[in-house]
């Protein structure tokens, strides 16, 4: 009966610190400038510390062009960007701040 109960128990554990590993990769930001037609955002961040990038302004592109739509300028955001193949700089996942 303990076994029955145990297994699934470990299972969860195990996977919650997996599950709050993507939070970790957010950076902070304040979206300064959004342009759908470039598909492009700028934002002031912090230290981007996945691509060793330290805080400053600048311009990404979105791989999702529906991410534009989820914020306005002005707005504090968590953001995930990645390089690309191509040395692109990419906004991938965007939230709002909490």
């Amino acid at each position: 009966m303990h076994k029955l109960l145990l297994t699934p128990l470990l299972a969860l554990a195990l996977a919650l610190p997996s599950l709050a590993q993507p939070t970790a990769d957010l950076t902070e930001g304040e979206i300064r400038k959004i342009d759908k037609d470039a598909k492009k955002l700028t934002i002031r961040h912090g230290e981007i510390k996945s691509l060793d990038m330290p805080p400053m302004t600048m311009v990404f592109q979105v791989n999702d062009p529906a991410l534009l739509d989820k914020v306005k300028a002005g707005d504090m955001v968590r953001f995930a960007a990645e390089k690309t193949a191509a040395g692109r700089i990419v906004v991938t996942d965007i939230q709002p701040a909490q």
